[in-house]
């Protein structure tokens, strides 16, 4: 192997070649069908335009971890995860009804513009990107199944999908459930756990450890490494989606405390929030001024009780765990050391 092979920018665009030509060919049979279908076809496409292929690099080193070589076969492979996360952001944006991602409308605000005309503009749009959501997921499989490894390696990995689809969506779930409940620590971490966690980090390098035929002990070992790690990430996602600067973010700031959403970051908050400052959050949580004072006001009872801080400690003892577990394994040097340096990376990122 080369060493450019190793180089994460390099393998990003090993990644975004893939993911371009497959999507695009994609895209163009759906928008042969019909000329209606153009926009729909666009916006399969810009599902794909931007990411930093954490999940495709996970399973790659999931893969080189347990000895394997580099090869073409297995980026294909691993592009599928790009996939599956586009599908979860397209249904995620729709759920919690976000109007940016990386800067730009999201589909269903960006699809109403193929409906404006028509009676129910808004929810045909919100039907459309639900539909892309779904082709996207369907084409995660596609991609996947045809990488060019050999069958029996794909046999291998194939049950774990069902397991990432489930244990993705109960996080979906868990987070509409829990919208506008009291705030908890631990319901928190559930959801963070199930809706992100897994299918970001620990399916991702399972996936490719099964591919390559990954022992009990090492697939333990992804395991161990990956959920607190995965955690940490959506911990930092927290704390970005509300004191982030959203000209790098790409997402509005008031977007969790509009929807009252269950973030880890809310419910330190509240853990340590006394009756007035309670009475405040209560106040402000849901308000339709996301620019306004009610964003103001619950960043502020937020600093002021060291929320932030709090999180920041749970991110770094995370991120401690995986490495330690890292540091257990016998893997290939080169293995051990992309992997640290996801860790940080995924945990660190400043959008």
């Amino acid at each position: 192997m080369t060493s450019d092979r190793s180089d994460p920018a390099a393998f990003k665009s090993r990644v975004d070649e893939v993911l371009y030509a497959f999507v695009a060919e994609e895209a163009g049979q759906l928008a042969a069908i019909d000329p209606a279908l153009g926009p729909v076809a666009t916006q399969v496409e810009a599902s794909v335009a931007d990411g930093k292929r954490l999940r495709a690099a996970f399973c790659y080193w999931g893969w080189r971890a347990v000895g394997q070589p580099d090869s073409d076969a297995l980026v294909r492979a691993a592009a599928s995860m790009e996939l599956v996360h586009a599908a979860a952001v397209v249904h995620d944006d729709l759920i919690d009804e976000s109007a940016l991602r990386h800067g730009r409308p999201t589909a269903h605000i960006a699809l109403r513009g193929a409906v404006r005309r028509r009676p129910g503009a808004v929810a045909a749009a919100r039907s459309l990107a639900l539909l892309v959501g779904d082709l996207l997921m369907g084409l995660a499989g596609q991609l996947f199944a045809t990488s060019g490894l050999p069958a029996a390696f794909v046999a291998r990995a194939r049950p774990l999908w069902s397991v990432l689809a489930r244990e993705l969506i109960a996080g979906e779930c868990l987070e509409i459930l829990r919208t506008g409940d009291e705030p908890d620590v631990t319901a928190s971490l559930k959801v963070i756990r199930y809706k992100t966690a897994k299918y970001t980090v620990e399916h991702p390098l399972l996936i490719g450890g099964a591919l390559a035929g990954a022992g009990e002990r090492l697939r333990e070992g992804y395991s161990a490494y990956g959920l607190p790690l995965g955690e940490a990430f959506q911990l930092r996602d927290d704390l970005l989606g509300l004191f982030g600067d959203p000209r790098r973010t790409g997402k509005a700031n008031a977007d969790d405390v509009r929807g009252r959403r269950p973030t880890a970051l809310l419910a330190e908050t509240w853990r340590l929030a006394g009756a007035d400052d309670r009475e405040l959050l209560r106040a402000a949580l849901g308000r339709r001024d996301p620019d306004g004072d009610g964003l103001r006001a619950v960043r502020e009872v937020m600093l002021r009780l060291k929320a932030p801080d709090r999180v920041e400690a749970m991110i770094t003892a995370r991120v401690e765990e995986a490495l330690a577990v890292l540091d257990s394994l016998d893997v290939p040097a080169p293995a051990a050391t992309a992997l640290t340096s996801l860790a940080h990376s995924a945990s660190a990122r400043l959008s």
